[in-house]
């Protein structure tokens, strides 16, 4: 594997761990602390339009609270996220099967997206608390699948190629135009838009290595 080859892959891994983080539950004091650190290196412009917005107003939010202390920036994190997804009565629901029309939410389509887990020889960690269509789990999978083609094996491109397809652009999109229109918070519009990009990269990666 060349030099370029290697980066590509730890920078795909870095934005999908990260992408985990800010999904996956309320955000830590860890990850708050990450972000506002000045290690954190953004890249520059042309990575496509969603990258590259997400990016730029990733960078405004850490411009505006690097001088607030770590807890009061988490507590106001915290707060968002259980506005936008937990409730009472969120107003985003970051399930692949609310948003898709040919299934009822947590239904039949559930089955399908484990079906893809299977295939590929993955089972979700029991450490999520949400069901297997909820983005931070389908993005596991995603990382799953590029640290088994930074291994060797090149059948999980056409595992990924299958899951874009079927799944992923299926319902990103939408859902990050929802979190965008209805964040208060800067940070989850940037990890909006950072999220269907990135989303969108990995298609083209996936196609192109098909």
């Amino acid at each position: 594997m060349s030099v370029n080859q290697q980066a590509l892959y730890e920078a795909r891994l870095e934005l999908v761990n990260f992408l985990i983080d800010a999904f996956a539950d309320v955000p830590s004091e860890a990850f708050v602390e990450t972000i506002l650190s000045e290690d954190v290196l953004l890249p520059d412009e042309g990575a496509g339009e969603k990258l590259d917005g997400g990016f730029a107003t990733l960078e405004a939010f850490i411009e505006a609270n690097r001088d607030r202390e770590v807890d009061a920036v988490r507590d106001d994190l915290e707060r968002e996220f259980t506005r936008l997804f937990v409730g009472p009565r969120p107003p985003i629901l970051p399930h692949e099967t609310y948003y898709r029309e040919d299934t009822d939410f947590r239904g039949a389509g559930l089955a399908t997206v484990e079906a893809s887990y299977g295939a590929a020889g993955w089972s979700p960690p029991e450490e999520y608390p949400e069901e297997n269509d909820y983005v931070a789990v389908e993005l596991a999978f995603l990382r799953y699948l590029i640290r088994q083609q930074r291994a060797g094996y090149e059948e999980t491109v056409g595992y990924q190629r299958v899951f874009h397809e079927e799944h992923l652009s299926e319902w990103i999109p939408a859902f990050a135009d929802d979190v965008r229109e209805t964040a208060d918070e800067r940070f989850y519009e940037a990890v909006a838009s950072i999220l269907e990009g990135y989303v969108a990269f990995e298609e083209e990666i996936a196609m192109s290595m098909a």
